[in-house]
């Protein structure tokens, strides 16, 4: 999926250090079990429908063994890591948009995420309640999908209300009105704004018009135990949310929320050999977290020094200034240059002093496009 991003959501972005996921689903499809996982905040999870109310908010460290690595050579006092914001947002049901079932409230709640994860239940459990009675991810994903477009419609009716009168006296808005009726033309016809056609310019020209349904969306699978480290090849349930996932170009993660449950309550080393015994080589977060900096276009660039080794969450593309300042402010204003060396060959190197012997750490200008991994220092002047 191609994200596209107007130029003043971007900047908001680039002057933030994490990232704020939205989990998603209707009631006991496990999205608290796996927010509890996630977070370890410990959000209601029970056995009924609407067990969240208040949207549960949980900041999580975003896993980097390139800062572990880093720290062996600074020996700092501390290691920093980059963090993701999840919310659990109360379960969603038919007619939310409407206010049925305490959803109405907590769209907004939505439209603060910078993406959203859509949690879908993909296995049989008689001693857990659907709210449907019966399991269905797809029916399950057609609904939500369906009230977050009834939102949107709603929205752009409004706007388009409003700018029909004032296009009669400022022609330059007609694109803008052109914009939100294609958009609500193809939303009518059920389907999310994700599926529309839309170029940079038109991401600009929607300007603070939030839909939700145009935000990035991974779809976690929520697996039965036996499936924790391989679904099935007959999981009917996840090929099909597989497919309709593909046809609006998004992922699709395959998740044991009961697992990942008892895995977030052991320790470093109990937790390796767990994930080992169970053939898994990385936790669900590792891999949600992983499959978000991908969706959003996020990458890390690294400092170190005796007091800490950090990672700093980045846009893909941000320059060297722009960066910078997500440090301090100063640091932008009066950047000089930034000296760099890639996380790779400073580990091949064994230490700064080696690494600019062999000359590769370079002084990069105004122009430069940190890469991942770019363990920098940054010189300036104000």
């Amino acid at each position: 999926m191609k994200i596209f991003e107007s130029k003043e959501r971007n900047a908001a972005r680039r002057n933030r250090n994490d990232m704020k996921l939205g989990i998603i689903g209707l009631p006991n499809v496990g999205k608290s079990t796996l927010f509890n996982a996630l977070t370890g905040a410990g959000a209601p999870s029970a056995n009924y429908p609407f067990c969240t109310i208040d949207p549960n908010v949980g900041v999580v460290q975003v896993p980097d063994s390139r800062l572990d690595r880093l720290a062996e050579i600074a020996k700092p006092e501390q290691i920093i890591r980059a963090t993701v914001e999840f919310t659990d947002i109360a379960g969603l049901v038919k007619g939310a948009s409407k206010g049925e079932g305490l959803g109405n409230k907590f769209l907004s709640h939505i439209r603060d995420c910078d993406a959203v994860i859509h949690v879908l239940r993909c296995f049989e459990n008689g001693d857990i309640i659907h709210v449907d009675g019966n399991v269905d991810p797809i029916r399950d994903l057609e609904t939500i999908n369906m009230e977050l477009i009834y939102s949107d419609i709603e929205q752009l009716e409004k706007r388009i209300e409003k700018l029909t009168k004032l296009v009669r006296g400022d022609k330059t808005l007609q694109p803008q009105l052109d914009l939100y009726e294609r958009i609500l033309a193809s939303l009518n016809e059920g389907k999310t704004a994700r599926q529309v056609e839309l170029s940079e310019d038109d991401i600009a020209l929607l300007g603070d018009a939030n839909l939700l349904t145009l935000k990035p969306i991974i779809y976690v699978a929520n697996v039965s135990e036996d499936e924790a480290a391989e679904v099935s090849p007959d999981n009917e349930m996840f090929k099909k949310v597989k497919e309709a996932a593909d046809a609006e170009g998004a992922e699709v993660i395959p998740v044991c929320a009961g697992i990942e449950a008892e895995i977030a309550e052991l320790d470093a080393d109990e937790k390796a050999m767990f994930l080992s015994d169970l053939g898994i080589t990385e936790s669900g977060l590792d891999r949600l977290i992983k499959a978000s900096y991908t969706l959003l276009g996020y990458i890390s660039y690294l400092t170190a020094g005796p007091k800490e080794v950090r990672a700093w969450t980045i846009v893909r593309g941000t320059k060297a200034p722009q960066a910078a300042g997500k440090i301090h402010s100063d640091f932008e204003r009066g950047f000089i240059r930034a000296e760099i060396v890639s996380f790779d060959d400073l580990m091949a190197s064994g230490s700064m002093a080696v690494a600019k012997e062999k000359g590769l750490v370079r002084s990069e200008g105004k122009e430069y496009v940190m890469a991942d991994g770019d363990v920098v220092l940054f010189r300036f002047n104000v």
